[in-house]
C-alpha cells in the first residue's frame, strides 16, 4: 500500500512541476512571476511542493481580464533565485509579502494555495488577517499532516527513498520544514473576518484503501474544523486539482470577487 501512495504522490509531483508560464519575468528580488494589475483584491497563488506557476494556467485563463492576479515560483523553484533563508512557512510568507510590496500589489488579497502552498497561505492569513479578503485552500496540507505515524522520519524506507529521488533542492528543504510550518500555523488563531473556502479532492476519499490514505482523508474533513464558518466543497478531482479541475478553483475565486455564486456540493 505504501508503494501505491508513493507512486501516486510522485506522479502528482511530476505532473504539477510544469514548465515556466508564458510572460513570466524576474523581479528585483530574483523571484519569477506573472502578474496582471486590475481591480482589487489581488488574487495571489501559492504553488504546491515542487510545482511551478504554469500549473495555474487554466485557472488564470478563466479569470476576468480586469481582475488583478499574481502567481510566482518560490525561491529555488523554476527560474527564481536560489533560497538563501530557511524554508519554513514564516520565512516564505515574509518573502511573498516583500515581493508583493515591491511589485506594487497592495492588500487586500485573495489567497489561493494548493497542497503545501495551502499551508503557507493558512499561515499568511492567520499572521496578517487585516491584509486578507479571502482564503481559498485547494486540497491543502493540514497543519498536523506530518505528525505521529505520518511523520517524515517514520515513513517506510521505500517511501523515503522515492522522496529522496524526486524531491530535491528547495522543495526538499520545504518538506523537511513542513512540520515546523504546521506548528507556526496552529500557534495563531483562525483569521477572523476572512472568508474561507476549502476545496477538497473527492477521488482520494472515495478510493481510500489503506490506513495512511484514510488518515489523509480524515484530515481533509478536519481542515474545515480549523476554520469555523468555512465553506467546504468536495470536488470530483484527485490531488492535482489545478490541472484536473481548474474550473472549481476559478468558480471559487469568482465567487469571492462577487462575479458569481458558489454552490456547495
Amino acid at each position: 500500500m505504501g508503494r501505491r501512495i508513493a507512486l501516486s504522490a510522485a506522479a502528482t509531483l511530476l505532473l504539477s512541476a510544469c514548465a515556466t508560464g508564458p510572460g513570466s519575468r524576474i523581479g528585483p528580488h530574483g523571484i519569477e512571476f506573472i502578474a496582471t494589475s486590475g481591480r482589487r483584491p489581488t488574487v495571489v497563488f501559492e504553488n504546491g511542493l515542487g510545482a511551478e506557476l504554469a500549473g495555474w494556467a487554466e485557472v488564470l485563463a478563466g479569470l476576468p481580464p480586469d481582475a488583478a492576479h499574481f502567481a510566482y515560483n518560490r525561491a529555488g523553484n523554476g527560474r527564481s533565485a536560489a533560497a538563501a533563508a530557511p524554508r519554513d512557512g514564516a520565512t516564505i510568507v515574509a518573502e511573498l509579502r516583500a515581493v508583493l510590496a515591491a511589485e506594487g500589489f497592495r492588500p487586500p488579497y485573495v489567497l489561493v494555495g494548493h497542497s503545501l502552498g495551502g499551508l503557507y497561505m493558512q499561515l499568511f492569513a492567520r499572521a496578517h488577517p487585516e491584509e486578507v479578503e479571502a482564503l481559498i485552500l485547494v486540497d491543502s496540507t493540514h497543519p498536523r499532516q506530518f505528525e505521529g505515524d505520518s511523520a517524515l522520519e517514520r515513513q517506510s524506507w521505500w517511501l523515503r527513498t522515492v522522496r529522496a529521488l524526486l524531491v530535491r533542492g528547495a522543495a526538499a528543504e520545504e518538506l523537511a520544514m513542513a512540520p515546523e510550518t504546521g506548528r507556526q500555523v496552529l500557534a495563531m488563531p483562525a483569521p477572523a473576518g476572512v472568508r474561507v473556502i476549502i476545496l477538497s479532492a473527492r477521488k482520494p476519499t472515495q478510493h481510500a484503501s489503506s490506513d495512511a490514505e484514510r488518515r489523509l482523508n480524515a484530515m481533509r474533513v478536519d481542515l474545515a474544523r480549523l476554520y469555523p464558518g468555512a465553506q467546504q466543497i468536495w470536488v470530483d478531482s484527485g490531488h492535482a486539482m489545478p490541472t484536473e479541475e481548474p474550473a472549481a478553483i476559478r468558480d471559487a475565486i469568482l465567487a469571492v470577487l462577487g462575479r458569481s455564486c458558489l454552490v456547495a456540493t
